[in-house]
Order: C-alpha cells, then sequence, then structure tokens
C-alpha cells in the first residue's frame, strides 16, 4: 500500500474519528475502574474491611475483561465480513448505552442484592463492546496510514486509552474538589455516567462520517471474486486459530506486561494511596491526572521512533525499564509527597507508553487482512483476562495478605519480563505491506529510507 494513498477526508480524519471515539469508549472502561477503588466498594458491595469490599468491586471490574475475546470474536468475524466502520459504530453504542444506564442504577440501599447483578451485566455489556473496539479502531487507521509511518498514525487510537483516563480521572477529581465526601456519595458519582451519553453523540457523528478502509475493501474484492467461482473461505476466527495461532500468542505476550503495569499505575495506585497510605482520594486522582496527560502526549512520539528504529526495540525500552521500575515506583510513592508521587506515575505511564505506542501497528501487522481484526482482536482480548483483569484483583490480594508493596513490584517485574522475553523473539514488522500475506513477506523488513521516515 503507497503512502500516497489519500482517503476520503485524509488520513486526519480517520485518525480523529478514531481517537475520539477510542477515547469515549476507554473513558466509559476506565471510570468503572476509578469507581469501583473509590464508591462501588461502598454503594453496591458493603462490606466491614474496606479492602474486602474493593476487592469485590474489582472482581466486577474484572468481568468486563472476561466478556472481551467474546467480543473480539463476534466484532472480529463481522470486522473481516463486511468491514471495520459498521463495526465501530456498533461498539461505541453499545458502550455509551451501558455507562449511562450505570449512572441510573440503585444502589444496594435501595434495591439490595439486584443492585450488584445489574452492574454486573452493565459490566459486561462494556468488556465486550470493548472486545471489537480496540481492533476496529486501530486497523481503520493501519490500513489507511501506508507502510513507512504507521506506527506514527496508528498510535494515536492508543493515546484513546489515556486520553480516556485522562477524562474520567479529571471528571472524578472536579468532583472531589468541589463536593463533599456525602454528597459525591450520594449523588456526584452519577454525573460522569450519566456525561457519556453527551460524549457518544459527540463521537458517532464523527465516526460515521470516515471511510472504509481501503486494504479491507481491496481484500473483500478479491474475496467476492474467489467466490463467484466456487472458493469458500472458513471464518476468520477459525482461519486465525489455524494458521496465525503463534501471532495469537505474540500478541498476549506482547501486551502481558504492558496491561498489568497500566492497571497497576492507575487503578490499583488509586486503593493504595487512599487504603494503604490513607491520603485524601484527590492526590491519587491528581496524580494520575498528571501522568495521563503526559501519557497521552508522548504515545505518538513512541510510536513515530517505532517507525525509525521498529517496533520492538521501541517495545523493549519500555518492558525493560518497567522491569526496573516496578521497585523504585512504590518506594517514591510511600513518600506520601504530591509531587514525588505524581513523579513516580509519571514515569511510570512513560515507560507503559514505549510499550503501548508501537503496539497498534505491531500487533496490526502480524496478520493477514482477511484475519486481521479477529487476530488482532484476540490476541488483544485474550491478553485483557490473563493481564489486565486479573492485575488489580491479585495486587490488592497481595497487599492484603502481606501488607507491602514489595509482593506488588515482584508481580510487575515478573510481568514486563515475560513482555521481554516475547519480543525478543516476535520477527520485526516494521515497513509490511499489508495488502501482501505473511508468506509473500521478505524475511526482514525492509528498511525505511531516511528522507521517508517521520
Amino acid at each position: 500500500m503507497s503512502d500516497t494513498t489519500t482517503p476520503r477526508g485524509g488520513i486526519g480524519r480517520i485518525v480523529a474519528a478514531s481517537l475520539i471515539g477510542t477515547t469515549i469508549e476507554w473513558y466509559d472502561f476506565f471510570l468503572y475502574g476509578s469507581a469501583a477503588a473509590l464508591v462501588f466498594n461502598t454503594l453496591f458491595f458493603p462490606s466491614a474491611d474496606p479492602l474486602v469490599g474493593t476487592l469485590i468491586a474489582f472482581i466486577t471490574y474484572a468481568i468486563g475483561f472476561a466478556a472481551r475475546p467474546l467480543g473480539g470474536v463476534v466484532f472480529g468475524h463481522f470486522g473481516d465480513k463486511i468491514g471495520r466502520k459498521k463495526l465501530l459504530v456498533v461498539s461505541l453504542l453499545m458502550m455509551g448505552g451501558a455507562t449511562f444506564a450505570m449512572g441510573l442504577l440503585p444502589t444496594y440501599a435501595t434495591l439490595g442484592a439486584g443492585a450488584p447483578v445489574l452492574l454486573t451485566v452493565l459490566r459486561l455489556v462494556q468488556g465486550f463492546a470493548l472486545g471489537g473496539e480496540w481492533g476496529g479502531a486501530v486497523l481503520i487507521v493501519s490500513e489507511h496510514g501506508g507502510d513507512k509511518h504507521r506506527g506514527f498514525w496508528a498510535s494515536w487510537p492508543q493515546a484513546g486509552a489515556p486520553g480516556g483516563n485522562l477524562l474520567a480521572t479529571g471528571v472524578l477529581a472536579l468532583l472531589a474538589a468541589f463536593q463533599s465526601e456525602e454528597a459525591f456519595q450520594s449523588w456526584g458519582w452519577r454525573i460522569p455516567f450519566l456525561l457519556s451519553g453527551v460524549l457518544v453523540l459527540i463521537g458517532l457523528w464523527i465516526r460515521v462520517s470516515v471511510s472504509e478502509s481501503p486494504v479491507f475493501l481491496a481484500a473483500q474484492a478479491r474475496a467476492e471474486a474467489a467466490a463467484a467461482q466456487g472458493v469458500k473461505e472458513k471464518a476468520p476466527v477459525v482461519e486465525v486459530f489455524r494458521r496465525s495461532w503463534r501471532e495469537v500468542l505474540s500478541a498476549i505476550g506482547t501486551r502481558f506486561g504492558e496491561n498489568i503495569s497500566y492497571y497497576i499505575l492507575t487503578s490499583f495506585l488509586l486503593v493504595y494511596v487512599t487504603v494503604h497510605l490513607e491520603l485524601p482520594k484527590s492526590t491519587a486522582l491528581n496524580a494520575v491526572l498528571i501522568g495521563s496527560a503526559v501519557h497521552f502526549v508522548t504515545i505518538p512520539l513512541w510510536g513515530a521512533l517505532s517507525d525509525r528504529i521498529g517496533r520492538r526495540p521501541v517495545t523493549l525500552i519500555g518492558s525493560v525499564g518497567m522491569a526496573a521500575w516496578a521497585f523504585a515506583f512504590f518506594g517514591l510513592v510511600d513518600s506520601k509527597s504530591f509531587p514525588v508521587i505524581a513523579l513516580a506515575v509519571t514515569a511510570g505511564l512513560l515507560l507503559h507508553g514505549a510499550m503501548y505506542g508501537p503496539q497498534a501497528a505491531f500487533i496490526s501487522e502480524m496478520f493477514d487482512t482477511k484475519v486481521r481484526y479477529s487476530g488482532a482482536s484476540m490476541g488483544s482480548q485474550l491478553a485483557s483476562i490473563v493481564a489486565g483483569a486479573l492485575a488489580p484483583i491479585i495486587a490488592v490480594e497481595l497487599l492484603k495478605d502481606y501488607d507491602s508493596s514489595t509482593p506488588v513490584s515482584l508481580y510487575l517485574c515478573v510481568a514486563a519480563v515475560i513482555t521481554t522475553i516475547t519480543v525478543a523473539v516476535t520477527r520485526e514488522t516494521r515497513g509490511r505491506d499489508l495488502e501482501r500475506s505473511r508468506h509473500e513477506e521478505p524475511a526482514a523488513a525492509p528498511a525505511v529510507p531516511a528522507a521517508d521516515r517521520v
């Protein structure tokens, strides 16, 4: 695919549509994680022990991750069959609708056991929608963006994760600053969830105006021509596990340390600071707010660097760095000094960005077009179960059992080492032509001339 490809509305409009959509969807998803750490433990899962209530709240948080692979399979199948754009619209509507409904839920004090049940069902809908969102958003940009600058362009939807976290944390921090604890517990927590309805309308308006991926349209035309000659293709998910299972494992390993580190640095931090260190929740929220702002800006820079030196070297900078930072992080947070805590979070998220920025292009380039949505979604979302879903639960349990951050640091370090080993043995993908089959590619990715680099 040539870099001269100019879709309707331009690559900028494609990137904007994906970025805004992923920001809104991650806002919805992360909002639940922040609320689980701050209010859901008392409003929906009351317990005499604050850590036990928080642990139960995080279990329902993890249930959302459990639904993500199913969403990846369903959205991946139809995304590979009928296109990326249509499925992105559906995922946005599902996620926004579930989040808005959460803001209307009665609490345990009003409805009893029915309240956490309804909350859990809506969390499942969130997870299912997000399972289809990531693959579609990064693919529609990757397949529009050309071969030479794919790392840069595809990293922008990745920036939607810190963008959503920034938005969710910012709204919660604003409410915490201007509301009393009683008002926030009573009704203030509902405001960020209801705000999702407005954000979805904005995202939908932008997302429906973009064009379908030209790489997908070309592959669809070839499939239709083959079908006219009587050639039948297997379902994309079957083909993924039949021909690309190694790439699925590579995607899982690549995401493992990245996924765990993100939820330790953000969601678990809220618990650690407010419950273990007994500091105001605004301390943790504002630290994550500052870190997320830096994270948002630097993710595309890491993506651009991967266009110059490769996906693997940039990812290894992040994973090796995170393995070391795992031990420094909690030492700095234990200082109870806000500037030092903010520095710890920001540095951690900067290293996370080195893993996360190139990831969209890296994983997209592992799969062929006819199974790319399915393969990328399955690899990514299976990682979310074994990594991100369990990270806050394992971290809270370790803190509860040992009353120390050292076991959590060891857990984070091991996760980063697993990603380091995976990436070290995975083939470099920079410069791959996405219209060609993997079997047609040369043994090594072609070098990118300096004049053509970002």
